[in-house]
């Protein structure tokens, strides 16, 4: 058995923040490892100056590459079309039935989990963990998630680092030429430049 975190995204680009993140839910929460699980189409929102769906994928591969702990799964990638929650946590289950999966959201999503897709079997196939450094939002959102399910939602909470960085911020710098270089690991910032990505 492992401790599995779930970590999706558009990743468009993956930035220091994803990783930041990852390696502390994997630190904080004793995972086993987290996994980056870039969408194939975002389900509520266009990625503007998308390289698409492979691209993104082999972005987090380079991102990830040398950190034992963070790997990066193509299951919603191959399997194309809207990325839904509970979709990839029931494939994950089917592939691992062993594992025990945690799934990595920000405070504000977590939020606004009764809204998802089939909340309830998201509660039973996976842990909620939350990165948000906030005793009274944690209050909040625990309250919420309380209200809605009762005992079946038992959030873990994690402290994310303040790291004011985001994946449009940095294709609107690439788009006007300023440097991204220590937004994002190196190896990313050089298949950017190298493919003229998001120009």
């Amino acid at each position: 058995m492992a401790r599995v975190g779930i970590l999706g995204g558009t990743f468009n680009p993956p930035h220091l923040a994803h990783l930041v993140c990852a390696s502390e839910a994997a630190a904080q929460l004793d995972l086993d490892r987290v996994l980056l699980v870039p969408v194939a189409v975002p389900p509520h929102k266009q990625a503007s100056g998308d390289p698409g769906p492979a691209e993104r994928l082999e972005l987090c591969r380079l991102g990830v590459a040398g950190d034992d702990r963070l790997e990066v799964c193509d299951l919603e990638v191959a399997r194309g079309g809207a990325s839904y929650t509970v979709d990839t946590l029931r494939e994950l289950h089917a592939r691992a039935p062993q594992d025990e999966l945690t799934f990595i959201v920000g405070g504000d999503i977590a939020f606004g989990l009764p809204g998802w897709r089939e909340p309830e079997a998201v509660l039973q196939l996976a842990t909620i963990a939350i990165d948000e450094r906030s005793g009274a939002v944690r209050g909040d959102i625990a309250a919420r998630l309380q209200e809605v399910f009762g005992s079946r939602a038992a959030p873990r909470f994690f402290d994310m680092p303040r790291i004011d960085i985001s994946s449009s911020d940095l294709r609107r710098r690439i788009a006007d030429g300023r440097p991204i270089r220590y937004l994002v690991a190196d190896a990313v910032a050089d298949r950017i430049v190298a493919g003229g990505l998001y120009r």
